[in-house]
């Protein structure tokens, strides 16, 4: 993207704090997930942080913060690059939940495999990828990989479009122009 993705506007807020408010009603409890390097900023620690666990980086890295906070819980992952989901989405994804499944997730329409940055994790699969990151020590260990081995329920979306991340300009740009169904 070449910018903050979470510090992006659309439609006058951030993309966290769309993310943070499209999740509050869902949950008891939203937390933030950051580099170290990322306490300070303004957009972040107005929000409850969780610090990304090392070695690994990236999405694996925000998981392992989430289950070392409390590995005995199950988490709704929300990445802050998909504003188009709404959030009648994410309340399908929560009344969807199979806590006997491995996790629960929408089908990428891409690749017919889970979406694991919206997400429901249990807390066995995050065990999973713990263990993972551990064996894999500074590399990158992929979350769709430790998900899809997990036997997720895989949910049908109902607007397959609303799952495209924000990954470039362009993306932006496309979300942005007038209103193409997708958006919530």
């Amino acid at each position: 993207m070449g910018a903050d993705k979470a510090a992006l506007l659309v439609g006058g807020r951030s993309l966290l704090a769309w993310s943070v408010e499209a999740v509050e009603p869902l949950t008891a409890s939203v937390h933030v997930a950051v580099r170290p390097g990322q306490a300070d900023d303004a957009l972040r620690r107005q929000f409850a942080l969780l610090f990304d666990v090392a070695p690994t980086r990236g999405p694996a890295a925000a998981l392992l913060a989430a289950w070392r906070h409390d590995p005995g819980a199950a988490w709704l992952v929300l990445a802050c690059d998909m504003p188009a989901l709404g959030s009648g989405m994410l309340q399908a994804l929560v009344t969807g939940r199979d806590p006997v499944r491995g996790g629960t997730a929408w089908r990428s329409p891409d690749s017919d495999l889970p979406e694991p940055l919206c997400a429901i994790w249990e807390p066995a699969t995050l065990a999973r990828l713990a263990a993972a990151v551990g064996q894999a020590g500074s590399g990158l260990v992929s979350p769709r990989v430790i998900l899809t081995a997990a036997d997720p329920l895989l949910l049908k979306p109902a607007r397959p479009a609303a799952l495209t991340s924000l990954n470039t300009p362009a993306d932006l740009h496309r979300y942005l122009e007038p209103s193409d169904g997708n958006k919530p």
